[in-house]
């Protein structure tokens, strides 16, 4: 079998930046002169066939990556067989696996993982050696100087990328975990949700308490008048709130899409997906990444799973992923949690520009492309791009049928209106686009918060940057049983609960970092929400005691402020179904409405559901604030 038609790999690629000094940027026009270009003739004279490289040419030169890289991805070179005639060339010795107890944790060894180009291996019983990776362009000079200084050669080895990244993920396991679990709150403590309630909210909390209790006793019906006025005040704001995103759905424009073009430079892509026991979508899930419309050989997918999910790593590693694909092994350490796994693998991210997505998504071929452009025509505050999630099993359930009226709201009324009012967005949880460099510096996703969406786009706007939105949709399955929704909600609950918390540990600073307008955008999205899906119940209560003592009293005898609160507590109930319902099927082809039916009739029921959730996340913080409830996922189709 000849080097050149070796079955593709499936490890990741080399770092973008040590390509640069390798571009094909200044490749000769007429292929006919390609064999004078270094690289071309030391892939040449190590077997690959001529016209196998000068196809690979125009890919080279349209993506603005080296021939190198663009043979690496082709599908037909295994990178050992590739390393392996390096080293014989060479006349090195070639080390396919680095032992990771051979490799000192010093500083900067990370770095390795973006640009694996060479690692100190200790012997116990001989010389250390020096394991690099060669690159073609510089193969013709290696070989000159170690033929006129053979000593050079002495301590040297060939290995893989492949192989120097899994010994440094093994060797800087302990260190890093560490570091991820510790990070964010050593360098922002006061945006970190490590600690749930700080010792001075908490002091107010018990203070408010004692002074409602004490109301409630010297005073039962005034305190529960007043409250009753502040809760349905608060209630009204917040649908105030979607009332205004209903209007601007029906008389604002779309958002145009942008694609970047076909031709000129594109930058590496990263796209990170956190599983854990997903091994029964993991084949749909490498089949969606693979339409995605991006140049392989610019790609840097990770995916990123437990290290004790044998099940799942087992499952990915069996499709065989391409070369562009690497499998990353999370040390199991607390919490639990999807944040602490994306940031675990964050610092390996080799992608100007990364993107997430959860296990089960569907993105679009060209959402990469369109996010790209996004980019490109925005100023660099814009930190992240969320791309709207679309629900397609809306007819398997009314739970269903209703998640899908609720995304459709939330992803293509809400976060487009507060886009472009330039306020903080809540993100979601995947299909976020982020410049690598901006989460970085954002201090990435805090492992202690379970809705770590939300709160990463707070703090990005906490720290100068703000957020956007794509049109390029990402399809996803909702829950379609009532225990499995009642534990995703009741997560989201705890989790918008610590992010609340967070952000209000210092009101008049948070003011003065993020303004006022989006101080109230805040409380409106957060706090407004908290407290409608935990009071629900509570203004159904007041609106049916007004409607008895309204039957009750003759009509000149209804006093004017309860005539005044019944008819808010009355639009307050009745306003948020219909505006839940309008800001949901406005944005629906008619496929979507058609899937869900006539099961929008189910929404007072399925707002119950969501106060119960509320309750059980206000629980949950106090007994377990950092428990992750998982949501099972099934491939798509298939019956549970």
């Amino acid at each position: 079998m000849r080097l050149g038609e070796y079955p593709p790999a499936a490890l990741p690629v080399q770092d973008e930046a040590r390509l640069k000094s390798a571009s094909f940027n200044n490749l000769p026009a007429d292929r006919g002169t390609a064999a004078e270009d270094p690289e071309f003739a030391a892939l040449a004279a190590l077997g690959f066939s001529r016209p196998l490289l000068a196809a690979l040419i125009d890919r080279a030169r349209r993506n603005g990556t080296s021939l190198e890289r663009e043979l690496l991805h082709c599908g037909q070179v295994d990178e050992a067989a590739y390393y392996g005639a390096m080293a014989r060339y060479l006349r090195l010795p070639f080390i396919a696996a680095i032992d990771p107890c051979s490799i000192a944790d010093m500083p900067g060894l990370d770095t390795q993982l973006r640009r694996p180009n060479q690692v100190r291996i200790s012997h116990r019983y001989r010389a250390p050696q020096v394991a690099v990776v060669p690159e073609a362009i510089r193969l013709a000079d290696i070989k000159a100087a170690l033929t006129a200084m053979p000593l050079l050669g002495q301590d040297l080895a060939i290995t893989t990328p492949s192989a120097i990244r899994h010994a440094v993920w093994k060797t800087g396991a302990t260190r890093r975990v560490r570091e991820t679990v510790n990070g964010l709150f050593d360098r922002f403590p006061t945006f970190s949700a490590r600690i749930v309630l700080s010792g001075y909210q908490g002091f107010y909390a018990g203070l408010w308490f004692a002074a409602l209790t004490s109301a409630l006793i010297l005073m039962p019906i005034e305190t529960l008048l007043v409250l009753h006025i502040l809760l349905s005040l608060i209630y009204f704001a917040s649908l105030g709130l979607r009332f205004a995103a209903f209007t601007r759905q029906q008389f604002a424009g779309a958002i145009p899409a942008a694609l970047s073009p076909r031709e000129g430079t594109l930058p590496c892509y990263s796209v990170m997906v956190a599983l854990y026991r997903e091994a029964a979508v993991a084949e749909q899930l490498m089949a969606s990444l693979g339409r995605l419309d991006w140049p392989p050989s610019l790609l840097d997918i990770k995916l990123v799973c437990e290290a004790d999910d044998e099940e799942t790593v087992a499952a990915l590693k069996a499709l065989k992923p391409a070369r562009h694909f690497e499998i990353v092994e999370v040390p199991a350490s607390a919490p639990r949690t999807k944040p602490k796994a994306l940031t675990y693998a964050l610092g390996a991210a080799r992608g100007e520009f990364l993107a997430i997505y959860d296990a089960e998504d569907r993105p679009h071929p060209q959402q990469l492309r369109e996010a790209h452009a996004r980019f490109r025509a925005s100023p660099n505050e814009i930190a992240c791009l969320q791309a709207p999630l679309i629900i397609t099993n809306a007819r398997e359930s009314w739970i269903s049928a209703l998640f899908s009226l609720e995304y459709s709201g939330l992803f293509r009324g809400l976060l487009p209106m507060l886009a472009r009012r330039h306020m903080p967005l809540p993100l979601g949880g995947t299909s976020n686009h982020f410049r690598t460099e901006a989460l970085r510096d954002a201090g990435g996703w805090d492992p202690f918060n379970v809705t770590e969406d939300a709160d990463l786009g707070f703090r990005l706007h906490r720290l100068g940057y703000r957020s956007d939105v794509i049109t390029r949709q990402t399809l996803e399955d909702a829950p379609t049983t009532i225990r499995v929704w009642m534990g995703q909600r009741s997560r989201w609950f705890k989790g918008w609960l610590q992010t609340w918390l967070v952000l209000m540990r210092n009101p008049r600073r948070l003011i003065e970092e993020i303004g006022f307008s989006a101080f109230c955008i805040f409380q409106l999205m957060i706090g407004g929400m908290l407290v409608s899906s935990l009071l629900h119940p509570l203004i159904i209560s007041f609106m049916a005691v007004g409607t008895y003592s309204m039957l009750e009293a003759p009509a000149e005898g209804v006093p004017t402020g309860a005539l005044s609160l019944f008819i808010i507590d009355t639009i307050n109930i009745l306003g948020s179904y219909v505006i839940f319902l309008g800001l949901g099927i406005g944005p629906m082809i008619g496929h979507e409405r058609r899937l869900v039916g006539r099961r929008w009739i189910g929404v007072p029921l399925y707002w119950m559901m969501t106060s119960v959730a509320a309750w059980r996340a206000v629980i949950e913080l106090r007994s377990k604030p950092f428990f992750w409830n998982k949501t099972p996922h099934r491939p798509t189709g298939k019956k549970t």
